[in-house]
């Protein structure tokens, strides 16, 4: 095939991604939701647990194609959102929750639906580095970036075991290439909706923040 028309394939496969619905895409619009109701919200307004969690389960995608590396924020992200989407039958809001929780002194209990949100708000923070890393190289491997990503969001809430086990994950993430595959992107397409993704959720992660802080309830855990 000649230059031309690889250059012309390229730019089909480019122009296909950004137009068909993907994983990103979806990830992307759903925050971009969120961040745009809390942007435009009255006094009187709160953000409905039911739409969080919508646009929550959308993300666990994201985990399963980043493999064993990354199995237990998986999992733990996964069991929180469905906590989350159990509770949201009981609590119309966030802040219901989080209320509820400081009455019965349960917010950081193992379990607690304030507890489980908490964790939630860790996975998409994750998500957040790892598309800031993933697009400030062209590493072909993953590492670095992902290690970065965890190392500055979630270990240092983690036990030494399990920082253990998510380094020695590390060398089984999908090269970019791959990656890139199983989200059906190309580094164009990726990119752009990696900053969508990035500049919806911080608004996002910061108003479940300002839900404890608001409570006098201490961030670092």
């Amino acid at each position: 095939m000649d230059e031309g028309a690889d250059n012309g394939f390229n730019h089909s496969q480019t122009k296909m991604s950004m137009t068909t619905k993907t994983p990103l895409s979806d990830i992307a619009k759903a925050f971009e939701e969120l961040s745009g109701f809390l942007g435009s919200q009255t006094k009187d307004q709160k953000l409905r647990l039911d739409n969080f969690c919508e646009a929550c389960s959308l993300v666990s995608v994201l985990f399963s194609c980043l493999g064993l590396a990354f199995k237990f924020a998986e999992m733990e992200y996964v069991a929180k959102v469905h906590d989350l989407v159990e509770a949201s039958k009981t609590y119309t809001t966030l802040e219901n929750v989080l209320d509820r929780d400081v009455a019965n002194d349960t917010v950081k209990k193992p379990g607690s639906h304030s507890r489980n949100l908490r964790r939630v708000r860790q996975g998409l923070d994750l998500i957040r580095a790892l598309f800031e890393e993933f697009m400030s190289t062209d590493d072909y491997y993953l590492k670095d970036a992902a290690s970065t990503a965890y190392s500055q969001v979630c270990a240092p809430y983690h036990t030494w075991a399990v920082r253990t086990a998510v380094s020695a994950g590390m060398y089984t993430l999908p090269t970019r290439e791959e990656l890139l595959q199983k989200l059906n992107e190309t580094d164009h397409t990726a990119e752009k909706k990696m900053r969508r993704y990035i500049e919806a959720s911080r608004p996002v992660i910061a108003y479940i923040d300002k839900l404890y802080s608001s409570r006098k309830i201490a961030l670092d855990w």
